[in-house]
Protein backbone atom coordinates (compact mmCIF):
# COMPACT_ATOMS: atom_id res chain seq x y z
CA UNK A 1 0.00 0.00 0.00
CA UNK A 2 2.65 2.34 0.93
CA UNK A 3 4.51 1.79 -2.13
CA UNK A 4 1.63 2.46 -3.78
CA UNK A 5 0.99 5.56 -2.73
CA UNK A 6 4.71 6.86 -3.22
CA UNK A 7 5.19 5.91 -7.01
CA UNK A 8 2.03 8.58 -8.01
CA UNK A 9 2.99 11.12 -5.77
CA UNK A 10 6.81 10.84 -7.10
CA UNK A 11 5.34 11.11 -10.91
CA UNK A 12 3.30 14.04 -9.69
CA UNK A 13 6.34 15.76 -8.35
CA UNK A 14 8.31 15.02 -11.84
CA UNK A 15 5.36 16.18 -13.82
CA UNK A 16 5.10 19.63 -11.58
CA UNK A 17 8.91 19.86 -12.10
CA UNK A 18 8.36 19.19 -15.93
CA UNK A 19 5.86 21.95 -15.86
CA UNK A 20 8.22 24.81 -14.72
CA UNK A 21 10.73 24.04 -16.81
CA UNK A 22 8.58 24.22 -20.28
CA UNK A 23 7.23 27.52 -18.73
CA UNK A 24 10.14 29.29 -18.36
CA UNK A 25 11.28 27.55 -22.26
CA UNK A 26 7.84 28.93 -23.53
CA UNK A 27 8.57 32.24 -21.85
CA UNK A 28 12.45 32.34 -23.18
CA UNK A 29 11.53 31.65 -26.88
CA UNK A 30 11.34 34.67 -29.32
CA UNK A 31 8.23 35.67 -31.21
CA UNK A 32 7.50 34.04 -34.19
CA UNK A 33 8.00 35.54 -37.21
CA UNK A 34 5.35 36.53 -39.87
CA UNK A 35 5.79 34.56 -42.87
CA UNK A 36 7.62 35.46 -45.41
CA UNK A 37 7.49 36.11 -48.95
CA UNK A 38 8.72 33.78 -51.40
CA UNK A 39 12.36 34.06 -53.04
CA UNK A 40 12.26 36.36 -56.12
CA UNK A 41 8.77 37.43 -55.86
CA UNK A 42 7.24 40.64 -56.56
CA UNK A 43 6.02 42.56 -53.42
CA UNK A 44 2.59 43.24 -53.18
CA UNK A 45 1.08 46.74 -54.57
CA UNK A 46 -0.44 48.06 -50.95
CA UNK A 47 -3.49 49.19 -53.53
CA UNK A 48 -4.54 49.02 -57.31
CA UNK A 49 -7.65 51.47 -58.56
CA UNK A 50 -8.68 49.62 -61.57
CA UNK A 51 -11.52 52.12 -62.38
CA UNK A 52 -9.10 54.16 -64.25
CA UNK A 53 -8.11 51.09 -66.50
CA UNK A 54 -10.12 48.24 -68.58
CA UNK A 55 -11.22 45.03 -67.14
CA UNK A 56 -10.51 42.15 -69.31
CA UNK A 57 -12.81 39.72 -69.69
CA UNK A 58 -11.74 36.79 -72.27
CA UNK A 59 -14.64 35.28 -73.82
CA UNK A 60 -15.47 31.46 -75.70
CA UNK A 61 -18.00 30.99 -77.13
CA UNK A 62 -18.75 27.16 -78.24
CA UNK A 63 -22.04 25.56 -79.90
CA UNK A 64 -23.34 22.65 -78.47
CA UNK A 65 -21.37 20.66 -80.55
CA UNK A 66 -17.76 22.34 -79.69
CA UNK A 67 -17.68 24.21 -82.73
CA UNK A 68 -16.74 27.74 -81.88
CA UNK A 69 -18.78 30.59 -82.98
CA UNK A 70 -16.85 33.15 -84.92
CA UNK A 71 -17.45 37.17 -86.27
CA UNK A 72 -19.41 38.37 -83.01
CA UNK A 73 -19.38 41.69 -82.89
CA UNK A 74 -19.90 44.17 -79.67
CA UNK A 75 -23.84 44.43 -80.21
CA UNK A 76 -23.79 40.86 -79.56
CA UNK A 77 -22.56 40.55 -76.19
CA UNK A 78 -24.15 41.53 -72.81
CA UNK A 79 -22.09 42.00 -69.79
CA UNK A 80 -23.22 42.79 -66.76
CA UNK A 81 -21.11 43.71 -63.68
CA UNK A 82 -22.97 42.52 -60.40
CA UNK A 83 -26.06 42.75 -62.27
CA UNK A 84 -25.68 45.74 -63.86
CA UNK A 85 -25.20 46.18 -67.87
CA UNK A 86 -21.76 47.41 -69.04
CA UNK A 87 -20.62 49.41 -71.72
CA UNK A 88 -17.91 47.07 -73.68
CA UNK A 89 -15.36 46.69 -76.50
CA UNK A 90 -15.12 43.97 -78.20
CA UNK A 91 -11.58 43.29 -79.50
CA UNK A 92 -12.18 42.01 -83.40
CA UNK A 93 -8.99 39.98 -83.81
CA UNK A 94 -9.26 37.45 -81.44
CA UNK A 95 -5.81 35.46 -82.13
CA UNK A 96 -3.47 38.72 -82.77
CA UNK A 97 -1.75 38.97 -80.00
CA UNK A 98 1.36 36.65 -79.01
CA UNK A 99 0.97 34.71 -75.92
CA UNK A 100 3.61 34.63 -72.92
CA UNK A 101 2.68 31.14 -71.40
CA UNK A 102 4.19 30.10 -68.16
CA UNK A 103 3.87 26.22 -67.71
CA UNK A 104 3.71 25.03 -64.01
CA UNK A 105 4.17 21.32 -63.87
CA UNK A 106 3.80 19.69 -59.86
CA UNK A 107 6.57 17.41 -59.04
CA UNK A 108 5.61 16.63 -55.26
CA UNK A 109 3.84 13.79 -54.02
CA UNK A 110 2.98 11.37 -56.76
CA UNK A 111 3.39 13.65 -59.53
CA UNK A 112 6.17 11.47 -61.04
CA UNK A 113 3.91 8.99 -61.93
CA UNK A 114 2.96 11.32 -64.58
CA UNK A 115 6.18 12.65 -65.56
CA UNK A 116 6.11 10.14 -68.66
CA UNK A 117 2.92 12.33 -70.38
CA UNK A 118 4.75 15.43 -69.30
CA UNK A 119 7.80 14.73 -71.33
CA UNK A 120 5.28 14.78 -74.53
CA UNK A 121 4.42 18.00 -73.49
CA UNK A 122 7.19 19.66 -75.35
CA UNK A 123 6.20 19.72 -79.45
CA UNK A 124 2.13 19.99 -78.18
CA UNK A 125 3.62 23.93 -77.42
CA UNK A 126 4.18 24.63 -80.48
CA UNK A 127 0.60 24.67 -80.56
CA UNK A 128 1.32 28.12 -78.14
CA UNK A 129 4.64 29.06 -80.02
CA UNK A 130 3.72 28.88 -83.42
CA UNK A 131 3.59 32.38 -84.10
CA UNK A 132 6.84 33.14 -83.76
CA UNK A 133 6.47 36.09 -81.30
CA UNK A 134 4.87 34.09 -78.65
CA UNK A 135 7.40 32.83 -75.94
CA UNK A 136 7.18 30.21 -73.09
CA UNK A 137 8.55 29.64 -69.26
CA UNK A 138 8.69 26.39 -67.60
CA UNK A 139 8.15 26.26 -63.55
CA UNK A 140 8.22 22.82 -60.94
CA UNK A 141 6.68 22.57 -57.65
CA UNK A 142 6.37 20.71 -54.87
CA UNK A 143 6.15 22.68 -51.46
CA UNK A 144 8.04 25.92 -53.29
CA UNK A 145 8.12 26.92 -56.72
CA UNK A 146 11.25 27.11 -59.14
CA UNK A 147 11.99 27.97 -62.15
CA UNK A 148 12.90 25.37 -64.79
CA UNK A 149 13.08 27.27 -67.83
CA UNK A 150 12.88 31.09 -68.48
CA UNK A 151 10.78 32.51 -70.98
CA UNK A 152 11.94 31.37 -74.53
CA UNK A 153 10.70 30.66 -78.34
CA UNK A 154 11.65 27.03 -78.26
CA UNK A 155 9.73 24.36 -77.45
CA UNK A 156 12.70 22.27 -78.01
CA UNK A 157 14.73 23.72 -74.64
CA UNK A 158 11.14 23.61 -72.58
CA UNK A 159 10.44 19.84 -73.95
CA UNK A 160 14.06 18.51 -73.24
CA UNK A 161 13.50 20.28 -69.35
CA UNK A 162 10.43 18.26 -69.30
CA UNK A 163 11.96 15.26 -70.09
CA UNK A 164 14.63 15.72 -67.47
CA UNK A 165 12.24 16.54 -63.83
CA UNK A 166 13.22 15.44 -60.76
CA UNK A 167 10.87 13.90 -58.73
CA UNK A 168 10.15 16.58 -55.62
CA UNK A 169 9.52 16.40 -51.71
CA UNK A 170 5.66 15.55 -51.13
CA UNK A 171 4.21 19.04 -51.23
CA UNK A 172 1.78 20.09 -53.56
CA UNK A 173 1.87 24.23 -53.34
CA UNK A 174 -0.54 25.37 -55.57
CA UNK A 175 -1.20 28.71 -54.17
CA UNK A 176 2.41 29.41 -53.84
CA UNK A 177 3.16 28.23 -57.67
CA UNK A 178 0.19 30.39 -59.30
CA UNK A 179 1.14 33.48 -57.35
CA UNK A 180 4.58 32.88 -58.51
CA UNK A 181 3.48 32.20 -61.96
CA UNK A 182 0.86 35.93 -62.50
CA UNK A 183 4.11 37.23 -61.30
CA UNK A 184 6.16 36.24 -63.87
CA UNK A 185 3.32 36.94 -66.43
CA UNK A 186 2.52 40.29 -65.43
CA UNK A 187 6.50 41.05 -65.58
CA UNK A 188 5.73 40.73 -69.97
CA UNK A 189 4.86 43.24 -72.10
CA UNK A 190 0.89 44.21 -72.16
CA UNK A 191 0.83 43.41 -75.22
CA UNK A 192 1.36 39.93 -74.83
CA UNK A 193 -1.60 37.40 -73.94
CA UNK A 194 -0.83 36.06 -70.88
CA UNK A 195 -1.59 32.71 -70.22
CA UNK A 196 -0.60 29.97 -67.23
CA UNK A 197 -1.11 26.25 -68.42
CA UNK A 198 -1.46 24.63 -64.60
CA UNK A 199 -0.66 20.88 -64.55
CA UNK A 200 -1.00 19.35 -61.06
CA UNK A 201 -3.54 17.84 -58.20
CA UNK A 202 -6.56 19.61 -57.53
CA UNK A 203 -5.48 20.24 -53.79
CA UNK A 204 -3.06 22.38 -52.09
CA UNK A 205 -0.56 20.95 -49.87
CA UNK A 206 2.28 23.08 -48.41
CA UNK A 207 1.98 26.81 -49.48
CA UNK A 208 3.44 28.85 -47.25
CA UNK A 209 3.51 32.30 -48.68
CA UNK A 210 0.14 33.01 -50.39
CA UNK A 211 -3.19 32.53 -48.47
CA UNK A 212 -6.62 32.03 -50.33
CA UNK A 213 -7.83 35.30 -49.94
CA UNK A 214 -4.63 36.79 -51.09
CA UNK A 215 -4.96 35.20 -54.48
CA UNK A 216 -8.50 35.76 -54.85
CA UNK A 217 -7.55 39.24 -55.08
CA UNK A 218 -4.55 38.33 -57.03
CA UNK A 219 -6.29 36.54 -59.97
CA UNK A 220 -9.14 39.23 -59.44
CA UNK A 221 -6.90 42.08 -60.57
CA UNK A 222 -4.97 40.45 -63.33
CA UNK A 223 -5.42 39.46 -66.50
CA UNK A 224 -3.93 35.78 -66.48
CA UNK A 225 -5.87 32.83 -67.91
CA UNK A 226 -5.48 30.40 -66.07
CA UNK A 227 -5.47 26.67 -68.03
CA UNK A 228 -6.03 23.99 -65.40
CA UNK A 229 -5.41 20.36 -66.30
CA UNK A 230 -5.57 17.99 -63.00
CA UNK A 231 -4.59 14.60 -62.79
CA UNK A 232 -5.75 11.30 -60.58
CA UNK A 233 -9.42 11.86 -60.96
CA UNK A 234 -12.12 9.83 -59.42
CA UNK A 235 -14.19 8.36 -62.05
CA UNK A 236 -17.29 9.93 -60.61
CA UNK A 237 -15.88 13.07 -60.09
CA UNK A 238 -14.65 12.77 -63.77
CA UNK A 239 -18.12 12.41 -65.00
CA UNK A 240 -19.29 15.18 -63.06
CA UNK A 241 -17.17 17.30 -64.21
CA UNK A 242 -17.74 16.44 -67.62
CA UNK A 243 -21.40 17.31 -67.22
CA UNK A 244 -20.11 20.71 -65.57
CA UNK A 245 -17.39 22.06 -67.87
CA UNK A 246 -18.41 25.34 -68.30
CA UNK A 247 -22.11 25.25 -69.40
CA UNK A 248 -24.09 28.14 -67.68
CA UNK A 249 -21.14 28.96 -65.48
CA UNK A 250 -22.04 32.64 -65.37
CA UNK A 251 -25.38 31.51 -64.10
CA UNK A 252 -23.81 30.08 -60.59
CA UNK A 253 -20.99 32.94 -59.95
CA UNK A 254 -19.60 33.48 -56.14
CA UNK A 255 -20.20 36.37 -55.11
CA UNK A 256 -18.14 36.43 -51.89
CA UNK A 257 -14.70 35.90 -51.05
CA UNK A 258 -15.17 33.50 -48.42
CA UNK A 259 -17.41 31.25 -50.69
CA UNK A 260 -14.69 31.04 -52.85
CA UNK A 261 -12.36 30.35 -50.31
CA UNK A 262 -14.01 27.73 -49.45
CA UNK A 263 -13.96 26.38 -52.81
CA UNK A 264 -10.26 26.47 -53.24
CA UNK A 265 -9.97 24.24 -50.32
CA UNK A 266 -12.03 21.54 -52.45
CA UNK A 267 -10.29 22.56 -55.69
CA UNK A 268 -7.87 24.99 -56.39
CA UNK A 269 -6.85 24.58 -59.69
CA UNK A 270 -10.95 24.37 -60.65
CA UNK A 271 -11.01 27.59 -59.10
CA UNK A 272 -8.30 29.72 -60.22
CA UNK A 273 -9.54 28.52 -63.57
CA UNK A 274 -13.15 29.83 -63.65
CA UNK A 275 -12.05 32.52 -61.93
CA UNK A 276 -9.77 33.80 -64.59
CA UNK A 277 -12.31 33.22 -67.35
CA UNK A 278 -10.14 29.97 -68.28
CA UNK A 279 -11.17 26.43 -68.24
CA UNK A 280 -10.57 23.08 -66.01
CA UNK A 281 -9.96 19.78 -67.15
CA UNK A 282 -9.09 16.12 -65.87
CA UNK A 283 -7.28 13.48 -67.60
CA UNK A 284 -6.59 9.30 -66.56
CA UNK A 285 -4.34 8.21 -69.85
CA UNK A 286 -1.62 9.63 -72.26
CA UNK A 287 -4.66 10.39 -74.89
CA UNK A 288 -6.57 12.14 -72.79
CA UNK A 289 -3.82 14.14 -71.48
CA UNK A 290 -2.61 15.32 -75.03
CA UNK A 291 -6.25 16.22 -76.35
CA UNK A 292 -6.52 18.22 -73.12
CA UNK A 293 -3.48 20.45 -73.79
CA UNK A 294 -4.78 20.64 -77.53
CA UNK A 295 -8.11 22.06 -76.54
CA UNK A 296 -6.43 24.62 -74.49
CA UNK A 297 -4.33 26.09 -76.73
CA UNK A 298 -6.95 26.15 -79.50
CA UNK A 299 -9.33 27.93 -77.29
CA UNK A 300 -6.57 30.42 -76.01
CA UNK A 301 -6.61 31.54 -79.82
CA UNK A 302 -10.56 31.77 -79.66
CA UNK A 303 -11.69 33.93 -77.19
CA UNK A 304 -13.26 36.69 -77.40
CA UNK A 305 -11.14 39.93 -75.94
CA UNK A 306 -13.89 41.69 -74.09
CA UNK A 307 -13.16 45.05 -72.38
CA UNK A 308 -15.05 47.78 -69.96
CA UNK A 309 -14.71 50.20 -67.68
CA UNK A 310 -16.48 49.70 -64.29
CA UNK A 311 -19.00 51.84 -63.86
CA UNK A 312 -19.30 50.59 -59.88
CA UNK A 313 -16.50 52.22 -58.24
CA UNK A 314 -17.60 50.13 -55.35
CA UNK A 315 -13.92 48.39 -53.62
CA UNK A 316 -13.67 44.12 -53.18
CA UNK A 317 -14.74 41.16 -55.43
CA UNK A 318 -17.18 41.67 -58.30
CA UNK A 319 -19.00 39.25 -60.41
CA UNK A 320 -18.99 39.28 -63.96
CA UNK A 321 -21.82 37.74 -66.37
CA UNK A 322 -21.33 37.68 -69.95
CA UNK A 323 -24.06 36.60 -72.36
CA UNK A 324 -24.78 36.86 -75.99
CA UNK A 325 -28.25 38.66 -76.88
CA UNK A 326 -28.80 35.44 -79.56
CA UNK A 327 -29.19 31.88 -78.34
CA UNK A 328 -26.81 29.97 -80.44
CA UNK A 329 -27.42 26.63 -77.55
CA UNK A 330 -23.96 27.64 -76.98
CA UNK A 331 -21.20 27.29 -73.97
CA UNK A 332 -19.60 30.72 -72.76
CA UNK A 333 -16.67 30.78 -70.68
CA UNK A 334 -16.16 33.89 -69.22
CA UNK A 335 -13.81 35.55 -66.22
CA UNK A 336 -16.50 35.14 -62.96
CA UNK A 337 -14.87 37.64 -60.53
CA UNK A 338 -12.52 40.49 -60.76
CA UNK A 339 -11.15 42.53 -58.18
CA UNK A 340 -11.54 46.36 -57.39
CA UNK A 341 -9.35 48.17 -54.47
CA UNK A 342 -9.60 52.20 -53.51
CA UNK A 343 -6.17 54.16 -54.12
CA UNK A 344 -3.41 54.00 -52.15
CA UNK A 345 -3.13 57.47 -50.23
Amino acid sequence: MRFGFLLPARALFAAFILSIALRAAVQQMPPAEPPQPMPGARQEAPTIRVTTNEVLVPTLVETHDGEVVYGLKQNDFILEDDGVPQKIRVQEEMDSAPVALVVAVEEGGASFLEFDKLAKLGPLLDLFLADGRSQAALVGFDSAPHLIQDYTHSSDLLGDALKHLQPGNGGDAILDTVSYAVDLLEDTPKQYRRVLLLVSEERDHGSKHTKPDQLVKKIGRSDVLVLSISFSPSRAEFLHDLKDSGDDRTMNLFSTVAMIVQAFKKNVAKEVAHMSGGEYTRFTGDKAFEQRVVDAARHVRNRYLITFSPSNPTPGLHTIRVQTVQDYGARIVARANYWLQTEAR
